[in-house]
């Protein structure tokens, strides 16, 4: 109980000083800092070795068409890389925006497409920009058709559900529900770029530059919300319009 009261009054002074402010500005410059850095690496060939021993680790050492483990784990990691795809993101996004309408959040619903919707647009622009080749070095588990870096699904799944969570979660003033939903929204990204390196169709930098540039969209995104909502432009956490 002790430790309940202290995270809750903790939140609670975050959310009414400008400690969040700081925070999310610190993670918005070392995330992007860190994308930065790391396409760089990636660029100059500099991280090809440790990208394919990963690649190669998942595989199955006399026959690299074949992931470790039983056919049963590949099929699941196909199941939750489709998480990550077009579709599902879109099925997850209407039904998350339906019960803000219900909620009669409508200018949140607005923000939700805006960030999501020009998140997608960054995505396809850096994919352009970079224009790495899919691995080679594996059979791909599942059907691709762009380049490779930053990882599309890696990215819209962190930019999707860390938004949805960050949303959702400022339709509740309690702070275990803002909880929950960020730590569901965390496992969910991470376990679908971990699929696309499993199915051999990323390389792990892809993954990672994915997460990275997904989450500080995200970010930043909440950022302009908070923004917006001080202002009345949007609907106040946990009250309807």
């Amino acid at each position: 109980m002790l430790g309940a009261f202290w995270f809750s009054s903790l939140w609670n002074r975050l959310r009414d000083t400008r400690g969040i402010v700081l925070v999310a500005l610190a993670l918005i410059a070392g995330g992007t800092w860190a994308f930065v850095a790391l396409a760089d690496e990636v660029m100059e060939g500099d991280t090809q070795s440790l990208d394919e021993r990963i690649l190669l680790a998942l595989r199955n050492p006399s026959d690299h068409s074949d992931p470790i483990g039983s056919p049963a784990i590949e099929d699941a990691a196909r199941d939750i890389t489709a998480l990550g795809g077009g579709p599902v993101l879109l099925l997850i996004i209407g039904i998350a925006g339906g019960y803000l309408l219900l909620e009669s959040k409508p200018r949140t619903v607005l923000m939700i497409v805006a960030s999501i919707g020009s998140g997608t647009l960054i995505s396809f622009l850096l994919k352009g920009i970079f224009n790495r080749p899919r691995p080679e070095l594996v059979p791909h588990g599942s059907y691709v058709y762009t380049s490779s870096f930053p990882s599309g699904h890696s990215f819209l799944s962190a930019l999707t559900y860390l938004t949805l969570a960050i949303w959702l979660s400022r339709a509740t003033k309690r702070w275990r529900a803002k909880v929950y939903l960020l730590t569901v929204a965390v496992l969910l990204t991470i376990m679908v770029g971990l699929s696309r390196v499993y199915l051999g169709v990323h390389w792990p930098t892809d993954v990672l530059a994915g997460w990275t540039i997904g989450a500080v969209w995200a970010i930043l995104c909440d950022r302009v919300a908070d923004w917006l909502q001080r202002r009345h432009q949007i609907e106040p956490e946990g009250e309807a319009a």
